[in-house]
């Protein structure tokens, strides 16, 4: 896929605030500081895109960028922050989950991983939760030229394992590096595939 435009179009606190409109939209999350909006300015091709910081759990809205004038990316806030207040957290949550449960037009959830750390329960917990409600979901694994090829490759072929402890098959699993561009032509055919579908139904994921 080539991508010919991309373009913040809106912010919002909740999923019934979000775009009246029938697109389909790929949303991206994550825990804080896994780099969610590096990841999102390499597969638009645009830097400034997606607003980056040095300070984890910035993003506290429900972002859609119109890509192609055809279909949306959505940056989700991130979880798992411990620097927030409980209130914060729980309406953060609140806003997480009313996107991922109740909004039709997302047609599938990019969950970003650290490809530099072990498995968190955080982590695991919320693909489970994802398991659970039956949410199409790929794993995305970050930061990959943070570390050697064959360390790479250890890393994720080690947390893939631990999933398919509890898991019968995984998800969709991409590995990128927003340095290199790595994962970018991947992310970008398999979002194509699913533009082919109506906006709405089971992707079987």
């Amino acid at each position: 896929m080539i991508i010919n435009s991309a373009r913040f179009v809106v912010s919002n606190p909740t999923v019934g605030k979000c775009p009246a409109d029938t697109r389909h939209e790929y949303a991206f999350i994550g825990r804080s500081n896994v780099g969610k909006s590096s990841l999102i300015n390499m597969l638009a091709g645009n830097r400034s895109l997606a607003k980056t910081s040095s300070t984890p759990g910035k993003t506290m809205l429900i972002n859609h960028f119109l890509v192609n004038d055809s279909w949306y990316i959505v940056d989700l806030p991130g979880y798992g922050f411990a620097q927030r207040g409980k209130s914060q957290r729980e309406q953060l949550e609140k806003m997480i989950r009313g996107y991922i449960l109740n909004r039709a037009q997302m047609t599938n959830l990019f969950v970003l991983i650290d490809s530099r750390h072990k498995p968190m329960k955080i982590d695991l917990k919320f693909f489970n939760w994802l398991g659970e409600n039956g949410v199409p979901f790929a794993i995305v694994f970050t930061k990959l030229d943070k570390l050697g090829t064959q360390a790479g490759k250890r890393n994720v072929e080690e947390y893939c394992r631990i999933l398919l402890e509890t898991w019968e098959e995984l998800p969709p699993v991409f590995l990128t590096s927003s340095e290199t561009g790595r994962g970018r032509d991947e992310i970008l055919d398999y979002i194509e595939q699913l533009n082919s579908l109506p906006v709405g139904s089971d992707t079987g994921e």
